[in-house]
């Protein structure tokens, strides 16, 4: 987090540096040690939203068969194409994204069109914290638990109108602190269908590991859909629109061959270049990693098969 201080602060109100350097170097400890009224108290010009953390509920939709990722794996090993498109490259280049302040535009076909700041966005309910699988179209997986709250909820309070079909996420594009490589239409798209997007397992996402997101994981403000491809979730979101056609995404409009609309885990679809009947799991520090068969719907059937009954899985890939 990036902040920075404006001649209209008092000076009494100004979080001393060496204040925020022990709060950064070990948030944990911090929050354990005073709790989340305690550092609000503490701490009162940084971003509220980093303290409410503590308040997340008991963890859902647990994963039970494969163990979860380590921390410093996950936070290492990103697709995040705006910072580099080598995995390690988002957590060396991803620094320079300034995460506060920040809003969210909600427009289109919706009765209460809006604009949420970071903060009021971040508590429009309580948080939750959910073990999923996170599954690439590259055939590799990791078990990460990630906090936040369901879309539905952001969804139903704009209250979408009847012709509103579809939701397309834009992601932030910024020269200056991107590196936003050539032959890619900027910014980021991606879109899901209504009934997708108001799953109960579609995460409005805030932070993972109990901590809020890292930047190279899309700060601070990102969707996970766990029964899809990752491409899906759209990272250091800006706007939310409410249509009624099919969005342009970015993937599907760069080759729509390798990477459909839907782009739900689907072992018997494989990608034009490579098999995703397996997959490597990333969920332990071993330079080996296990292969294991692709779960269908990655592993979440149960809740999301229902959505796409008398669909040609193989043609709406």
């Amino acid at each position: 987090m990036l902040l920075r201080t404006e001649k209209q602060i008092p000076s009494s109100e100004i979080t001393p540096k060496e204040t925020f350097e022990a709060y950064r170097m070990n948030r944990r400890s911090l929050m354990a040690g005073l709790g989340a009224m305690g550092v609000a108290a503490a701490l009162p010009r940084l971003a509220r939203a980093e303290v409410k953390m503590t308040d997340l509920v008991e963890t859902k939709y647990a994963v039970p068969d494969r163990a979860t990722t380590p921390e410093a794996k996950a936070k290492s090993y990103n697709n995040f194409y705006e910072f580099g498109e080598d995995k390690g490259d988002p957590e060396k280049n991803a620094h320079t994204l300034k995460t506060y302040p920040w809003s969210v535009k909600v427009e289109g076909l919706v009765a209460k069109p809006q604009t949420f700041d970071f903060g009021p966005l971040f508590h429009l309910r309580p948080m939750e914290q959910r073990v999923y699988r996170f599954r690439c179209v590259e055939a590799w997986s990791m078990v990460i638990p990630w906090d936040g709250y369901p879309l539905a909820e952001l969804i139903k309070t704009v209250e979408p109108l009847p012709k509103a079909k579809f939701v397309q996420f834009l992601s932030l594009a910024d020269s200056k602190t991107e590196l936003l490589p050539s032959g890619i239409d900027w910014p980021y798209s991606e879109g899901l269908r209504m009934d997708e997007a108001m799953n109960p397992l579609t995460l409005l996402t805030f932070g993972s590991y109990g901590e809020t997101l890292a930047n190279q994981q899309g700060a601070p403000v990102r969707v996970i859909v766990p029964w899809k491809y990752g491409f899906k979730s759209a990272k250091s979101i800006v706007k939310i629109k409410f249509i009624d056609h099919v969005p342009s995404t970015t993937w599907n409009d760069l080759a729509s061959n390798e990477y459909g609309f839907y782009s739900n885990v689907n072992p018997n679809v494989d990608h034009p270049r490579w098999s995703q009947g397996h997959e490597r799991l990333l969920n332990s520090n071993s330079i080996l990693p296990r292969v294991v068969p692709t779960l269908m719907f990655n592993g979440y059937g149960d809740q999301v098969a229902s959505m796409y009954a008398g669909m040609d899985l193989k043609k709406n890939y």
